[in-house]
């Protein structure tokens, strides 16, 4: 089992920056790929970015690439998104997800409980 605890959430106005971060526990790290989901209300569950446990292969939305930057420090067993120039459309619950397998695309094992991001126009 692995328990994800984001943060980093909250109001921020358009333009702005905000960093989110994802804090992993239960077993270990390793080969464990990482991914932020985001969720609006009444939109589907869209994956924003994601990256492998070396760091070396990244993905990002079309919608979040120049301004999203996903990155993880293994020995803190944490993950973060830095977010900038931040729009309205960005507004969303974001999640932090586990892949307990290869590749970033497809089933994603475990999940954190969300934080909010709003951003104001």
């Amino acid at each position: 089992q692995v328990q994800l605890v984001e943060s980093g959430g909250g109001l921020v106005q358009a333009g702005g920056s905000l960093r989110l971060s994802c804090a992993a526990s239960g077993r270990t790290f390793t080969n464990v790929n990482m991914g932020w989901f985001r969720q609006a209300p009444g939109k589907e569950r869209e994956r924003v970015a994601a990256i492998t446990w070396g760091g070396l292969s990244t993905y990002y939305a079309d919608s979040v690439k120049g301004r999203f930057t996903i990155s993880r420090d293994n020995a803190k067993n944490t993950v973060y998104l830095q977010m900038n120039s931040l729009k309205p459309e960005d507004t969303a619950v974001y999640y932090c997800a586990a892949r307990n397998r290869p590749g970033l695309v497809g089933l994603y094992d475990y999940w954190g409980q969300g934080t909010q991001v709003t951003v104001s126009s």
